[in-house]
């Protein structure tokens, strides 16, 4: 970025503001690094050393948080425009969240605080924080407040401005991230309490960070070998050495003898609102070709959604989810568009978290789907970081005219309870993926590739995925890696075959 841009930015800052930026650039700078900024001159270099001001996205981002819409214009105005990037936003909505508290807090609501923080900080550095900012700062200092802790700033908001103890309640509701109290757990069925498994596959977890009760239960991940015992079945019915692999007994796999299959169902945001913050997404329209091209194939009735906000995309899926699917072997949903750890989001940048897109298809929620597949295809990220590969291998070359990568950004937090999903995911957690803006994602395509190559030969579709995680993990994308991860609750194989 043009260094005297910023230089000019910099004399425009004052002091409160460059404390503000700093506290929105906690995420992505260490805190020590932090503490000894001065100036605005001091955040960008930090700043430049994370590779964070190579375009103006990221500093877009934090002006128009801190309300500084002249400097923006500023950047607007610059010749070279934003890199388009997916990974974003760049500042999180928790971030955002408890910037926007603090600059509610009144002087008076500021001292009331503090008393009630004096039990529970040094008071040597509580009476130094003169504003609501720093006192944020201290209780994370002092790991009072996370993203997934926000009960004491809630509660302590709650005696002073119940306006803004409702706005913590907002983001946490939206995160999904409620009290363990105020959580309700959804019963499992009978029929999945019969289920046996093997106590290896019992113990497998998706993930091996630990369960945290305010974001929801961590569910187990099984193989989709596993079978479930289906009344009839026995040494007298139909071998399988008799017949094609997609044709064994129905213990073994999930029918597929609909026409059509079901409905796959994609939302494809290309377009955001300018006061999102967000950029539009060239080269998915190739995406949304590609996956209606492929599931009509398989005999899917392909319904498409175009640029959804967060309550339109709510309403969709909940619709879809309220519809009678007696007559489906399966449901696809395709969600392409931008996002976070644990969510995407609506074209207004309303975090959509995946388990609001995934609720409404439970067997509780939608008893017409029970034991048959649902499959969710996700494009976006689960964070900021770029995957690195630890042997080299060739970059893929682009030839004039094909346009470039760019980085797609969001993810999965947790699989429903119930049985019978797989959500498939651009990349593993705390990575970017990316998409080219002409051709579209790069896993997106790859999927829907091997979607085809399986259908010919008849594999199942975890074999599929393997084979789209070994072609998309061999490509280098602006100097970084990706490795897309499938997460799965299967309790049989699946097959789709062409109609």
């Amino acid at each position: 970025m043009d260094l005297r841009l910023l230089s000019r930015i910099d004399e425009e800052l004052d002091s409160s503001e460059v404390a503000a930026l700093c506290f929105l650039c906690t995420d992505v700078l260490k805190r020590k690094r932090l503490e000894t900024v001065e100036d605005g001159r001091g955040l960008f270099l930090r700043l430049q050393e994370k590779s964070l001001l190579e375009d103006h996205y990221f500093l877009s981002q934090l002006l128009s948080v801190i309300g500084r819409l002249d400097l923006l214009r500023l950047l607007e105005t610059d010749s070279r425009q934003p890199t388009q990037t997916d990974a974003c936003p760049a500042l999180s909505q928790y971030r955002r969240m408890l910037y926007k508290v603090s600059e509610d807090v009144t002087k008076e609501n500021l001292t009331k605080m503090k008393f009630l923080l004096s039990d529970k900080l040094p008071r040597g550095r509580l009476d130094l924080c003169t504003t609501a900012l720093e006192v944020l700062c201290e209780m994370e200092r002092q790991e009072l407040l996370t993203e997934d802790r926000l009960d004491e700033l809630q509660r302590i908001l709650e005696e002073c401005d119940t306006q803004l103890a409702n706005t913590v309640r907002q983001h946490r509701e939206a995160r999904g991230s409620v009290s363990q109290q105020e959580y309700s757990v959804q019963p499992i069925s009978n029929q999945e309490q019969q289920l046996s498994f093997p106590q290896s596959l019992q113990s497998l977890s998706i993930s091996e960070t630990r369960p945290n009760l305010e974001r929801g239960q961590s569910i187990r991940l099984y193989s989709d070998a596993m079978t479930e015992p289906q009344p009839g079945s026995g040494p007298d019915q139909v071998t399988t050495s008799t017949m094609p692999s997609w044709k064994t007994s129905e213990m073994e796999h999930y029918s597929m003898t609909c026409n059509p299959r079901g409905t796959c169902l994609i939302i494809n945001n290309h377009h955001f609102m300018g006061f999102s913050g967000l950029t539009d997404r060239p080269g998915t329209e190739q995406d949304e070709k590609a996956l209606h091209n492929v599931f009509s194939r398989l005999g899917f009735k392909v319904e498409v959604c175009s640029d959804l906000t967060e309550k339109t995309m709510l309403r969709a899926v909940e619709a879809l989810g309220g519809r009678s699917h007696i007559h489906a072997d399966a449901l696809v949903v395709c969600v392409l568009s931008h996002g976070e750890k644990g969510c995407v989001l609506g074209t207004d940048g309303v975090e959509v978290p995946i388990r609001s897109l995934t609720q409404p298809f439970t067997s509780e929620q939608c008893p017409s789907l029970m034991g048959k597949p649902k499959l969710f295809f996700i494009q976006a990220c689960q964070g900021k970081g770029f995957q690195q590969g630890s042997v080299f291998l060739p970059s893929i070359r682009q030839r004039e005219g094909q346009g470039r990568y760019e980085a797609d950004a969001g993810a999965i937090e947790s699989i429903p309870w119930d049985a019978d999903f797989l959500i498939g995911m651009a990349t593993v957690e705390e990575c970017k993926s990316f998409r080219n803006t002409k051709e579209g994602s790069i896993y997106i395509q790859e999927l829907c590739k091997q979607l085809e190559w399986g259908a010919d030969r008849g594999e199942d579709i975890l074999s599929v995925l393997t084979r789209v995680n070994r072609e998309v993990s061999r490509g280098v994308y602006r100097d970084s890696k990706q490795m897309p991860e499938p997460k799965y609750t299967l309790t049989k194989k699946l097959f789709l075959p062409y109609i």
